[in-house]
């Protein structure tokens, strides 16, 4: 079958080219139309079949490779392993000793007092390498200075240098505090009202009956260090009536807890306590 499409194709062409010119590329072109048909073909499946295999022709490469030394050793391959990170150790602060500043010897320059006549004539002695001070000093002393640090601050402006904080100065024994230096103001024992009925039921109005009416006054006395009261006075009209107010307030028993200060000292203080009656 094949044999007889060649043969009529071929008398096709015989009878197409006929009285022409078969030297023409398309005469030959048609006769071998075939077997070029036929080598395309197989050139193109042998294309194909290269790509599809070189997946697995790189894969097999890829692959662990083992070998076999001459001895017969199995040999594997294997990763290399990768070192852990190092770790680095701060460096070691060094702390600096403090020097001990040397000693100088002195010796005495003080000037005496200039008398009419010199009995003992101060005689300087001499020390070799020494300077001038308040004392001879053969073995040496440390010298001193006045600096002292400054301890950082904070800002660009100039440095400010550091004044210690001085303490308070000591309130005087006799001081009477002022209410505006008071913390905590001076308090009998028991309450103010414990000493309130204290002073009405000590109080003899006995001779105070007669004129009747409202009578007032004001004691003012100072509390002590120790609780103990000091100095009473009265500013009522009846000198009768302050002289019984001041005697009831001095008979009664009993210690004050002293005021104190805003520094927490214990310091005298003014008390004043109003009296007021009524006879009827």
């Amino acid at each position: 079958m094949k044999h007889l499409n060649q043969n009529q194709e071929f008398r096709f062409n015989e009878v197409l080219f006929e009285h022409r010119n078969k030297e023409y590329g398309a005469y030959a072109l048609r006769n071998e139309s075939d077997r070029i048909l036929t080598k395309a073909l197989f050139v193109g499946v042998s294309l194909l079949a290269a790509i599809s295999i070189t997946p697995f022709v790189i894969s097999a490469f890829q692959s662990d490779v083992r070998s076999e030394s001459g001895d017969g050793v199995e040999i594997v391959l294997v990763d290399p392993v990768v070192p852990p990170d190092i770790q680095v150790k701060p460096p070691v602060q060094i702390q600096k000793t403090e020097v001990q500043p040397p000693k100088v010897k002195t010796y005495d320059a003080t000037l005496g007092e200039p008398k009419a006549h010199v009995t003992n004539e101060k005689v300087i002695e001499k020390i070799e390498g020494a300077v001038a001070g308040p004392e001879n000093n053969k073995d040496g002393i440390i010298a001193t200075t006045n600096y002292h640090s400054v301890p950082p601050q904070a800002g660009t402006g100039p440095a400010v240098p550091y004044i210690p904080p001085t303490s308070p100065a000591k309130v005087p024994d006799n001081h009477i505090a002022d209410p505006t230096e008071l913390a905590s103001e001076a308090v009998f024992a028991g309450g103010i009202d414990s000493f309130r009925n204290k002073v009405m039921n000590n109080f003899d109005g006995s001779g105070f009956g007669d004129d009747g009416g409202i009578m007032k006054t004001v004691i003012t006395f100072i509390v002590e260090k120790d609780g103990t009261i000091s100095g009473l006075k009265a500013n009522g009209k009846d000198a009768d009536f302050n002289n019984e107010a001041i005697r009831t307030i001095k008979n009664i028993k009993g210690l004050w807890k002293p005021a104190k200060n805003k520094q927490g000292e214990t310091v005298r203080s003014y008390f004043k306590f109003p009296i007021s009656m009524n006879f009827e």
